[in-house]
């Protein structure tokens, strides 16, 4: 059978989840490689942000390097790896929203409250899923916890203080972009708790007997979409807001 070659084992190609860690890795590193070069060629106010989506994806770039690996050594799914860099990339998805609303007037205080709503939520979404007892009550404790912090990026970005600011503004382009990230949080972050209820105890998985040996495929693709869509919509904000000034 054909295979690509690891720097540790061999990638079937008739593993799907297997090719989906292989490219995660190649289109987050490709990812972070455009934002950091596209970062020179965009507005003062705007390298910030373009320099937070190249650690997004660089960051992401070397865990999917590792999760690869312990996937094809283990069979298993690197939970640990995986909440890991949600911890350090997911923060940082949140900082995009201050650093897109600072000139209307962000202060401090909300990136420090998106801060602390993003690593509530991870955290305890580990607690829920590495430490699962297989029971219903400690999957559902757990992820009710998960979702407050959820929640809480959920309003801000729609209705509350990001919406309001973005509002504020007065930029169409920043509007837009705001309410473009909004949408990639309340879609495309879904696929989380989806699989978080996955796992044995979760919803999903005691209700539709959902197994949580193939979550990894669609967090991966999940991953891939929002990380570098976030950083896609950052970019396009800059180089419209550019051309609108040169307009």
């Amino acid at each position: 059978m054909f295979t690509i070659l690891s720097d540790i084992v061999a990638i079937p190609v008739d593993d799907p989840i297997a090719f989906t860690f292989f490219t995660g890795y190649m289109a987050m590193l490709a990812a972070a490689v455009f934002f950091f070069v596209e970062r020179g060629s965009v507005e003062g106010k705007w390298k910030l942000s373009l320099l937070v989506s190249g650690l997004i994806t660089g960051i992401a770039a070397v865990h999917y390097y590792y999760m690869r690996d312990y996937y094809l050594a283990t069979g298993q799914t690197p939970t640990a790896l995986r909440y890991i860099d949600w911890t350090l990339t997911v923060p940082l998805m949140c900082v995009e929203f201050y650093l897109l609303t600072k000139a209307a007037g962000a202060k401090v205080s909300l990136l420090w409250k998106l801060i602390i709503a993003s690593v509530w939520m991870l955290v305890t979404g580990y607690i829920g899923e590495a430490f699962t007892d297989g029971s219903t009550s400690h999957s559902v404790i757990w992820g009710v916890l998960s979702t407050i912090g959820y929640v809480y990026i959920l309003y801000t970005a729609w209705v509350g203080e990001v919406a309001q600011l973005a509002k504020k503004s007065g930029d169409p382009v920043v509007i837009r972009g705001i309410k473009t990230l909004a949408w990639f949080v309340l879609v495309g972050w879904a696929v989380y708790p989806i699989g978080y209820m996955c796992m044995p105890g979760g919803w999903l998985n005691d209700g539709l007997g959902w197994s949580a040996s193939n979550v990894d495929l669609f967090y991966n693709i999940a991953d891939a979409i929002n990380k570098i869509g976030f950083g896609l919509v950052v970019y396009g904000i800059a180089v419209t807001s550019k051309s609108t000034v040169k307009a």
